[in-house]
């Protein structure tokens, strides 16, 4: 369950990323966050994982409330969702099979269950022949699922994803998607933030439209532009 009350995030005086946003994302939902650049998604999303700390206003994140939240704790806040960047955020040394293992092992699981589990993953983002290359042989759109395969491995109850098709094809874009909608399928929360309206428009879920720091629009089912909306 992700929950944000009243949250205000301040860079400067001048500039505020968060202006007295208040929602609620229950658990198992899917949620859009669309909006023009500088309109305050990313701040948003950062919020969620203790990138960036809120100046004021409660925001709770499965159990953890996060004004209160000690920096010691944040690894443990982070372990419990999954994170999918625009840009992959691979290690560039590690196999395609150590890149997805690496998060297990950070949780000192054992190597038996590492070795099932990241089979299993393979085989669902369709790598299963890929295990053994490296990230700069593959395609953006494998590398892409590689990517989501490290954000479920541990099973998180949410999984944030920034921009995830922003770099891929319509059609990559289209596979990326059918992971995504698979994983929520089975309970896990998605927040997803991205310009990309035709995923928007042909994937219906709820959508959040942020503009000046504000959500303008919470729409179930919604399309990527509302023209009522207040941009």
């Amino acid at each position: 369950m992700i929950e944000f009350k009243n949250v205000v995030k301040r860079y400067s005086d001048d500039v505020c990323g968060a202006n007295q946003l208040t929602v609620k994302i229950e658990q198992g939902e899917f949620v859009y966050i669309v909006g023009q650049s500088g309109a305050g998604k990313s701040t948003f999303i950062e919020l969620m994982y203790r990138e960036e700390k809120a100046t004021s206003g409660h925001i709770k994140i499965n159990n953890y409330v996060l004004e209160n939240i000690a920096d010691k704790d944040v690894p443990y806040l982070r372990r419990e969702l999954g994170i999918i960047f625009q840009d992959y955020k691979l290690l560039p040394r590690l196999t395609v099979f150590e890149n997805i293992a690496y998060a297990m092992y950070v949780i000192e699981t054992e190597p038996e269950e590492v070795e099932k589990r990241v089979t299993e993953l393979l085989d669902m983002v369709g790598l299963a022949d890929k295990r053994d290359n490296f990230p700069d042989e593959l395609s953006g759109g494998e590398q892409q699922r590689v990517s989501i395969a490290r954000a479920i491995a541990n099973k998180p109850k949410i999984v944030i994803a920034d921009e995830p098709t922003g770099n891929l094809d319509p059609a990559t874009s289209d596979d990326i998607m059918n992971i995504l909608e698979e994983i929520n399928a089975e309970g896990t929360t998605i927040v997803m933030a991205t310009h990309n309206n035709q995923i928007v428009d042909e994937y219906k879920h709820r959508v959040l439209e942020i503009a000046g720091g504000k959500i303008v629009r919470d729409e179930e089912g919604g399309i990527y532009t509302n023209e009522q909306a207040d941009l």
